[in-house]
């Protein structure tokens, strides 16, 4: 047989194939998701999150060590409070959980990059991510509440915040929010195509954050949706956003895909709690092999066009690279 080309010639050593490679993932583009918790002396796995723990104010450090040591600097900070109200009154307190694990962080650790997750679910007694109006979020009111939590945030040290809210305008006035405070170069990352997925199970147990009653489904998108989260992109990033971002990541690679292709910003993609918890079900009854699983899986979200991945593979991730069997 008389052929030309034959694309077998470019897999024949481990050598050539890490060099034609066409995706590269760098340590560089991951973030790791960390949960602060009120209290003292707290290290709390997670049921549902095999390895994943929620930490005190003074117990970051066990988190923080593992992290800068494996080369990851750059967190995505989530926040748990004693008390919680109608109005989430403890996301935007100064004393609050998340600005008092940023300031820490800010203390002990200078050289890791924070982002603050920007949202009232965990801190409403109703468990939703806005202000309610009867049963109903009311959008513009929330606005005003998702303002001061960034401000509140980034008062605090925070480097970015990134609201997950999913309210229509909040990009818009947040920014001018930011800006009028003085934080002009502070920068949003939106989580702009945010679908309404059971993916999340097993987060809403980790931050105390299930609604009371009813679902989120008149905010967060239907995932029968495509071009509606492309509008969502537009939006976000003519509002002012600086990232924007999917969630869920694995069962929206198509999502993915489009939107690196019709934005000029950098895509974010966060690979929620039950990617993970799935994985490490699954290898735990071993049906899969975890150490492959968790390559393969990351590999596709960064081919599909992702610039950023939001993770609780993080370390796992780093060691990896570092083992040559992704990068």
């Amino acid at each position: 047989m008389d052929l030309l080309y034959r694309p077998r010639r470019l897999r024949t050593s481990e050598t050539l194939r890490t060099m034609v490679r066409e995706t590269r993932v760098s340590r560089q583009a991951l973030v790791y998701p960390l949960f602060a918790v009120d209290g003292e002396g707290i290290v709390e796995e997670i049921p549902s999150m095999e390895g994943q723990y929620r930490y005190s104010v003074d117990r970051l450090c066990v988190i923080l060590d593992k992290l800068t040591a494996a080369g990851i600097n750059k967190v995505i900070l989530f926040g748990i409070p004693a008390q919680k109200d109608s109005c989430g009154s403890q996301a935007y307190d100064e004393n609050g959980i998340v600005q008092r694990a940023v300031r820490y962080i800010r203390e002990y650790y200078p050289a890791v990059y924070i982002i603050t997750d920007v949202c009232m679910c965990e801190y409403t007694s109703h468990g939703h991510c806005g202000i309610l109006e009867g049963e109903y979020v009311d959008n513009d009111q929330t606005l005003e509440y998702l303002n001061r939590i960034a401000v509140s945030h980034v008062k605090a040290g925070a480097h970015m915040v990134a609201p997950s809210d999913m309210m229509d305008g909040r990009i818009h006035t947040m920014r001018l929010a930011l800006d009028e405070a003085g934080f002009v170069n502070v920068p949003i990352m939106a989580y702009s195509a945010k679908y309404a997925s059971a993916f999340y199970g097993p987060f809403r147990e980790a931050a105390g954050s299930a609604p009371a009653f009813g679902d989120r489904k008149n905010y967060q998108m239907d995932y029968h949706n495509r071009k509606e989260a492309l509008k969502e992109v537009e939006l976000d990033v003519a509002e002012g956003a600086d990232i924007v971002m999917v969630k869920p990541a694995l069962s929206y690679l198509d999502i993915i895909r489009e939107v690196s292709d019709s934005t000029e910003v950098p895509v974010a993609a966060y690979s929620v709690s039950g990617e993970y918890s799935m994985i490490k079900a699954a290898a735990k009854a071993g049906f899969m092999d975890e150490e492959k699983t968790v390559c393969e899986s990351a590999v596709s979200i960064f081919r599909a066009g992702a610039d950023i991945l939001i993770t609780y593979f993080a370390i796992d991730l780093a060691r990896y690279m570092d083992e040559g069997k992704i990068g």
